[in-house]
């Protein structure tokens, strides 16, 4: 399975989805490669802090491509690997469309109270165009840092569930200190020593409800 984590607007936490993702993927055994596709290359310096923390056993395989090389190399690198996860951060970039050309599953977290939330309508373009080329496309939208209590959530989810482009996941991931936590330390939500058990099962039901979806 390829998937992408992306969108329109940067701060929605992308890379710590994908970056939690993968860890996740390697925890139940498969075989994983993730794809810094971001120009700030926060998923290549994640990586990096984990092999120094893990004594260079980051468990998975981790790469950078840009642009046209998305293109051309993920298809030859999806005969190696089970799951690839590719993360091209929160613009509408070469590298974000050269990605859902080749992609399964394309996940948006959405924030609510933010202007995040009105990029709908041109992520709903973008997957309509990378359709056009990748018929099997499947995107979904989910709501990343959730607050705590308030009616935002609820808006949100109301103004996702309308969309005829993108299915909606529910299964929101809350504004959490242990998803910083474990990114500080190199790893997914799931293996912390000091575990937050509500971030563990939102982060273990939004990949159910995903695995379950598609």
């Amino acid at each position: 399975m390829i998937y992408t984590v992306g969108g329109q607007k940067g701060g929605s936490g992308k890379t710590t989805v994908a970056t939690n993702l993968a860890v996740l993927l390697i925890s139940i055994g498969r075989d994983v490669l993730l794809v810094d596709a971001d120009d700030q290359e926060t998923s290549s310096d994640f990586t990096a802090l984990r092999e120094e923390r893990m004594e260079n056993q980051a468990g998975y395989t981790a790469v950078k491509l840009s642009g046209i090389n998305i293109l051309k190399q993920v298809p030859k690198l999806a005969e190696r690997y089970q799951d690839i996860v590719i993360d091209t951060g929160g613009r509408d970039t070469e590298s974000q469309r050269a990605a859902l050309t080749v992609t399964n599953i394309f996940l948006i977290p959405f924030v609510p109270r933010s202007f995040d939330i009105w990029t709908l309508e041109k992520v709903e373009f973008l997957v309509e165009q990378a359709r056009s080329a990748n018929p099997k496309l499947k995107a979904y939208v989910f709501i990343n840092r959730a607050d705590p209590r308030g009616g935002d959530n609820d808006e949100a989810a109301e103004l996702l569930k309308q969309s005829e482009v993108l299915h909606f996941l529910d299964s929101p991931l809350g504004n959490r200190k242990a998803f910083a936590n474990a990114a500080a330390n190199g790893m997914g939500v799931i293996e912390l020593k000091n575990t937050d058990e509500k971030a563990v099962n939102e982060f273990k039901a939004l990949y159910e409800q995903l695995n379950h979806s598609s």
